[in-house]
């Protein structure tokens, strides 16, 4: 059974820090393209970044660069998203999922990932 854990969100004041921990298990971590993405309400899917297998080639969105930093450790197959310096405007459900071979990297849409998680809310307000 393929599952998707995440964890870690919560309320945060502006320029204050989280760390969401994403555990999977089911499927084989260590060979698929992890990815973060987010939704805040009434809009869209938002892809925030993606790293590979290896954990050295990573992929960031314009508001992440610089502020977030994804990583993995396959060997306890988890999934982080370092958050920094966080705004009002990062308030949404972050998702992890894993990225269906061959497709974007930065994709924003939900069919091009085949495992979700459940989703953790984070609230950036003072």
């Amino acid at each position: 059974q393929v599952q998707l854990v995440e964890s870690g969100g919560g309320l945060v004041q502006p320029g204050g820090s989280l760390t969401l921990s994403c555990a999977a298990s089911g499927f084989l971590f260590s060979k698929r393209i992890m990815s973060w993405v987010r939704q805040a309400p009434g809009k869209g899917l938002e892809w925030v970044s993606s790293l590979g297998t290896s954990g050295f080639v990573n992929n960031y969105s314009n508001f992440a660069e610089g502020r977030f930093t994804i990583s993995r450790d396959n060997t306890k197959n988890i999934l982080w998203l370092q958050m920094n310096s966080l705004k009002p405007e990062d308030s949404a459900v972050y998702y992890c999922a894993s990225l269906r071979d061959g497709k974007s990297w930065s994709s924003k849409k939900r069919d091009d990932y085949d495992h979700w998680g459940q989703g953790t809310q984070v609230t950036v307000s003072s």
